[in-house]
């Protein structure tokens, strides 16, 4: 019945509101028996006692009250199946934000984004209707008939039990029709998810897209993805309009079987009128809530279908970096000594090595390079160090402690990083440069810009620092979102750099420029340089050099090259004159 116990565990310290919101239901329907009952009394009274209005006035003043309490209670009953849901979403997404948080960029960085907002948003919605409507629905449908039946079989047993025998019929056809409907809303929710995930990818590649000329490809293939997402969601119609029409036409039955059975009877005065036309008039009611269930079934499925990958992010194991609370006050590091021993790794739950017994240090004030091939390792180890995932085995120590016992937090605040590709946010230049130091003064951010040689193109913007850079920096050239990277860099102050060729991507003269801010940003710091261009290795102090995760040599650029292993070799594919020079 579309139960999902992980979704029944997120009702922890909400029953209340559950069973409010099903107790008020169960009142509802006690009122509806009360007031087919001063109905029947009524309408009895007048054709077949002959009372006048004045004397059927009192019950029918009854009645009306009757009606208004019933509006009432479903009211309050359906504002609280909204706060009950309004308050799980809530905590669902924030719990879902902050699983996603944790997990990092090693987790994220294997995603789609736009999949991860779908299910963000769109996923965890689904699950509205879900607790407002079908959990409500499912309870009723259990309690409700079972009210009804309590007031009708003493008066009419007969009627009763052919109310009994027939109830079942509904949750039997729904299950049958439900078989169905699991896999067609299955299929329209990865519908859903890859149409967002494309569609994202699609908008945040359309400048590439244009230059190469494959924007109209793209076109056709959102329209081709969108067509898919209409015939699966009509599909998903189709069934759902097809069970409603299968569980109308039981319900009318049942209740033509009532009626028939009730007819007969009273026409060979079997049966008393009042008695009957008590139990025609609660007939309908007492199949409604079954039929309601129905409809929320679909509900029921979709929640179920959304909850499956919601929960399969959530279920997701977090990196082991979570440090023992007896050395959580440890102190941030000072010197910035480094080391790495007999350091392993693995993706894939163990099937796909990346690191493989990596040793080597980075002394205080040294800057380090890490030159190999693709995949040799060397973003690994920047993950590593920037606490997003942490070795399956083998120790990093700075200063002479564990990594793994410095706080992530308190560590982060001794190092900046500034990736190939950094990203921006759509908000303003200022804003972008204070993620660095978020409480930074405008002065502050404007000295760090003008180290990283960004101050002069910022200034020359027609809103300066407020101008707003757009996702992913779209109003700025290569160059300048590097230089925005860098002023962060610069903002952070922090003893440890990590650097990942920033200077890649970029034309001669915005590489000229990075390169000139880099110079003063490396300055009496200790630095890890990853590095996809040869020529940016030649300042360092140390070269470490990787391929298919091991250190295969270290050494300085001139030691390295002399000694014609793998560095002479990739030199020699970079550009032979390396060799000479």
């Amino acid at each position: 019945m579309n139960l999902d116990r992980r979704l029944l565990s997120l009702l922890r310290g909400e029953h209340s509101r559950l069973a409010l919101t099903v107790g008020l239901g169960v009142l509802g329907g006690t009122l509806l028996v009360l007031q087919a009952r001063v109905l029947s009394r009524a309408i009895a009274g007048v054709f077949l006692g002959g009372r006048t209005l004045v004397e059927v006035t009192p019950l029918l003043l009854a009645l009306a009250g009757l009606a208004l309490a019933r509006a009432g209670t479903a009211w309050l009953s359906a504002s609280a199946a909204d706060a009950l849901a309004g308050r799980i979403k809530q905590a669902l997404r924030s719990a879902l934000y902050g699983q996603l948080l944790a997990l990092g960029p090693a987790y994220t960085g294997g995603e789609r984004s736009g999949e991860l907002v779908a299910v963000a948003l769109q996923g965890v919605e689904e699950l509205d209707a879900y607790f407002r409507d079908y959990l409500p629905a499912l309870a009723l449908a259990a309690l409700v008939p079972l009210t009804f039946l309590a007031f009708i079989l003493p008066l009419e047993p007969l009627s009763g039990l052919v109310l009994l025998l027939t109830a079942p019929l509904i949750p039997f056809f729904m299950v049958l029709i439900g078989a169905l409907a699991r896999g067609v809303t299955r299929r329209q929710w990865q519908t859903l998810s890859r149409m967002s995930a494309h569609f994202l990818d699609a908008l945040q590649g359309l400048t590439t897209l244009k230059l190469f000329g494959r924007s109209r490809r793209q076109v056709e293939v959102i329209a081709r993805i969108s067509d898919r997402w209409r015939a699966t969601t009509l599909g998903v119609l189709r069934v759902a309009f097809l069970s409603a029409l299968a569980l109308e036409l039981i319900a009318t039955l049942s209740t033509a079987i009532v009626a028939v059975e009730i007819g007969v009877r009273l026409l060979y005065g079997l049966l008393d009128f009042e008695q009957a036309l008590f139990v025609l008039v609660l007939t309908p009611e007492y199949y409604l809530p079954l039929r309601t269930l129905g409809v929320r079934f679909h509900a029921g499925i979709s929640g179920v279908t959304a909850a499956a990958r919601i929960f399969a992010i959530l279920e997701t194991p977090l990196p082991e970096t979570v440090e023992p609370p007896a050395i959580s006050a440890s102190p941030a590091p000072q010197r910035m000594h480094i080391v790495f021993t007999d350091v392993r790794y693995t993706y894939d739950r163990g099937r796909r090595a990346a690191l493989d017994g990596v040793a080597f240090a980075v002394e205080p004030g040294q800057q380090v390079a890490l030159v190999g091939p693709s995949g040799a390792g060397k973003s690994t180890i920047a993950a590593l160090l920037l606490r997003f995932i942490a070795p399956d085995s083998g120790t990093i120590t700075v200063d002479g402690v564990p990594l793994a016992t410095i706080p992530a937090d308190v560590w982060r605040t001794r190092l900046a990083w500034v990736p190939q590709r950094p990203y921006l946010f759509n908000a303003s230049i200022l804003d972008n440069i204070r993620l660095g130091r978020p409480h930074a003064t405008p002065d502050e951010v404007a000295y760090a810009a003008r180290q990283a040689g960004a101050d002069g193109f910022i200034r020359a913007l027609p809103d300066g620092y407020a101008t707003v850079v757009g996702e992913r920096g779209a109003r700025l050239s290569g160059g300048q979102a590097q230089r925005i990277a860098l002023a962060r860099a610069f903002l952070r102050d922090a003893p440890l750099l990590i650097l990942d060729e920033p200077t890649a991507h970029l034309d001669a003269e915005s590489e000229a420029a990075v390169e000139e801010a880099i110079r003063r940003l490396l300055r009496g710091r200790t630095a890890l340089i990853i590095a996809h261009r040869l020529h940016t290795v030649v300042r360092a102090d140390r070269i470490v050099v990787l391929d298919e995760g091991r250190v295969i040599e270290i050494g300085t650029h001139d030691e390295l090259r002399a000694a014609g292993g793998l560095y002479s070799r990739l030199l020699a594919a970079y550009d032979p004159r390396w060799l000479a020079g």
